[in-house]
Order: structure tokens, then C-alpha cells, then sequence
């Protein structure tokens, strides 16, 4: 693996565990749980201007990956439920970037998303907290991954990818001053 930049990469990239144990989910459960505290906490008293900083450069505005985050989690709740409602189904991909770049992304009051990662995450985890082996074994379709994904594997990547954007804006924040 090449070597990663530690500013893109604060906490790495996602490994899977195999196999994957109720103490691994129980730990990712606990993360995604926890996220909207950790990324609120992130962005606590930030300014416009400090928002609309990249996080590093060539990279989205704090504003930007807070918007993402929001985004990003809402597809994996219907992911889920997908998951969890029907027999293998096929997920709907999304261009990360390209809607990293609409207005509201670019513009809109963080607190607009952080409110709903509040909202998403509690019942996420509730969610979560309910499953069974057979329910954390299913899976979805990703067709630009060109595989069925298990849910436990995606809970696992997603507790990553949250922890993964709030160390972004910690990471600048420390090397602003801020």
C-alpha cells in the first residue's frame, strides 16, 4: 500500500477485520452512535470564514464535509432499511463530489446537517442495537462496486468514514490555531 497522506488520511484507511465479531459491530455501533456529539463538537465556533476553509489543498471546505457527512449517512440509513426489507437489492450510487459542489453544500448553515446526523444517527443506532447475526449478515448490491456488501462491513466502514471526516476538521483546526 502506497503511503498515505496523513493530512487526506488523519486516522488511515478503513481495514475489515476478518472475521468481523459482535464486539467489532458493538464498537462501530458505539462510533456512529456517538459521531453527531464528536462532529458538532468539531466545528463548535467556527466562523463563515473558518467553514469555508479546505480542509486541506484541493480539498472540500470544512462546510463541505459537514454537508458530505450529512449526505453520505442518510444513504446508508436507506441502505439499511434497503438491506434489510428486501432480498439483495440494488443501492443507488451517488456522486459524492458532485454533490459536494451544490449550492447548499457550498453555502447552506452546518447546523442544518448537523441536526440531521442528530436525528439519523439516534435511530441508526437503535437500529443497530437491534440486530441479530442473520440481519447483520445481509446485504445489498452496490453496482459501481459490482458486489453485494454485508451490513456489518458497512456499518464498520461508515463508524470509519464519520470518525474519518471529524479528525479532518480536528486535524486543521490544530494546525490553524483554531
Amino acid at each position: 500500500m502506497p503511503d498515505l497522506d496523513p493530512v487526506r488520511y488523519p486516522i488511515g484507511v478503513f481495514a475489515l477485520p476478518e472475521p468481523v465479531t459482535a464486539a467489532h459491530r458493538a464498537g462501530w455501533t458505539r462510533a456512529l452512535a456517538d459521531l453527531p456529539a464528536r462532529l458538532r463538537q468539531s466545528v463548535a465556533g467556527l466562523d463563515d470564514a473558518q467553514l469555508d476553509t479546505p480542509y486541506r489543498e484541493g480539498g472540500w471546505t470544512v462546510r463541505q464535509v459537514v454537508h458530505h457527512v450529512a449526505d453520505a449517512h442518510q444513504n446508508l440509513s436507506i441502505r439499511f432499511r434497503l438491506a434489510l426489507t428486501e432480498d439483495g437489492p440494488t443501492v443507488r450510487p451517488f456522486d459524492e463530489n458532485m454533490w459536494a459542489e451544490l449550492p447548499d453544500a457550498r453555502t447552506f448553515p452546518t447546523e442544518a446537517s448537523l441536526a440531521v446526523v442528530d436525528g439519523l444517527h439516534a435511530r441508526l443506532a437503535a437500529l443497530l442495537g437491534t440486530l441479530g447475526e442473520a440481519e447483520w449478515a445481509r446485504t445489498f448490491y452496490h453496482p459501481v462496486q459490482q458486489k453485494h456488501l454485508r451490513l456489518d462491513e458497512i456499518a464498520g466502514r461508515y463508524a470509519w468514514h464519520g470518525d474519518h471526516h471529524a479528525a479532518q476538521i480536528e486535524a486543521l483546526r490544530g494546525r490553524m490555531g483554531w
